[in-house]
């Protein structure tokens, strides 16, 4: 009997060193206190854990970057495919001789020199120039009077709103028909008015029939086009000046002249240089509405850059010569949009 008992005692204590050793195995800490135990087992399945979160953490944050990829990137390659790719063949064509059959020839900048001897170049850059200018001017003021007019509390405005934007959004050739009825010299309906108000018949202009002043008529067509649009960007930016600005100048005896001068024009200046280089960029590359009301004519009288780069690659089978204008039509809008932004800049700065 006390065999057994030194035994069964004997095999107490073996169990009770295997438990103290495997406590002393895998406590990594004892906290006297209060505080729980923390064993090794533990730390590493934290551990785990924690590297499970990161790593979804960072598959997630992976999978809105290709979301968000996935959004942008039809954008991208529809940029390169219909822009940045034409526009670097148009470089490198604008220094080869070619007619669309044949090999292409290096010219070098024979193709320049050969533009810049041009008469109907010279024309069309200096009928461009006088287009841009008045068309952007005009058209700027037209709109700011309309969107001043249609900003008042009047009845009707929200039709006269939509009448005058509706031109912006009609089909050019219709817009060219009905102008070119307009515009005729016998019958139209602009020279009976010129007629009954005075004119004599042998003074009244011939409009899209004459070389003086075809293009004043496509000047006058392209305001009554652009005017609506941009009678909406004004009126926006005229309803977001506070009223309370122009009931303290008139409680200090401001007149309407000098409540525009000192109040609208300069709270209007960033709208100012966004429609005047919007207007800018689309002048300068006008082709639709001068192709259907004249074709760049009579003669060449309205031949802007836009309509002597089509001649020269679809009449004349001139892809170089085109290529060639098409890049200095580029410099000159690209040369205008950055002196644009950095007056912008500056001005916005100083404000």
């Amino acid at each position: 009997m006390k065999k057994v008992w030194l035994k069964w005692l004997n095999g107490v204590k073996k169990s009770r060193s295997k438990r103290l050793r495997w406590i002393n195995d895998n406590i990594t800490e004892w906290y006297v206190s209060d505080r729980p135990v923390f064993l090794r087992r533990n730390r590493d399945l934290s551990i785990k854990k924690e590297n499970d979160k990161s790593h979804r953490k960072m598959s997630l944050g992976t999978r809105n970057t290709l979301v968000g990829m996935s959004f942008i990137l039809p954008n991208f390659i529809g940029f390169a495919v219909f822009v940045l790719i034409p526009v670097v063949f148009s470089f490198v064509l604008s220094f080869m001789e070619w007619d669309g059959f044949t090999e292409m020839k290096f010219a070098g900048l024979d193709n320049f020199f050969a533009i810049f001897g041009d008469r109907v170049f010279k024309a069309s850059l200096t009928q461009t120039l006088q287009y841009s200018f008045f068309t952007v001017i005009l058209s700027m003021a037209a709109a700011l009077g309309l969107a001043i007019l249609v900003n008042q509390k009047l009845k009707g405005t929200t039709f006269f709103r939509s009448a005058i934007f509706f031109p912006y959004v009609a089909s050019v050739v219709a817009i060219g028909a009905v102008w070119k009825a307009m515009f005729m010299k016998d019958g139209g309906p602009v020279n009976v008015a010129l007629e009954a108000v005075g004119f004599a018949e042998q003074y009244l202009p011939g409009w899209f029939s004459s070389t003086n002043w075809a293009l004043t008529g496509v000047i006058i067509v392209s305001i009554w086009r652009n005017m609506g649009y941009f009678m909406i960007i004004y009126l926006a930016a005229l309803q977001g000046i506070p009223s309370s600005v122009y009931e303290a100048a008139k409680i200090d005896g401001a007149s309407k002249w000098q409540i525009f001068k000192g109040i609208t024009l300069p709270m209007l200046m960033p709208n100012h240089f966004f429609v005047f280089m919007m207007l800018t960029i689309n002048s300068f590359k006008t082709f639709d509405l001068i192709f259907v009301l004249t074709e760049g004519g009579p003669g060449t009288a309205t031949t802007l850059l836009s309509t002597y780069i089509y001649d020269q690659s679809f009449s004349y089978m001139r892809f170089g010569m085109a290529s060639a204008a098409s890049m200095i039509l580029f410099l000159i809008v690209g040369t205008i949009t950055v002196v644009m932004f950095r007056m912008e800049k500056k001005f916005s700065d100083y404000m």
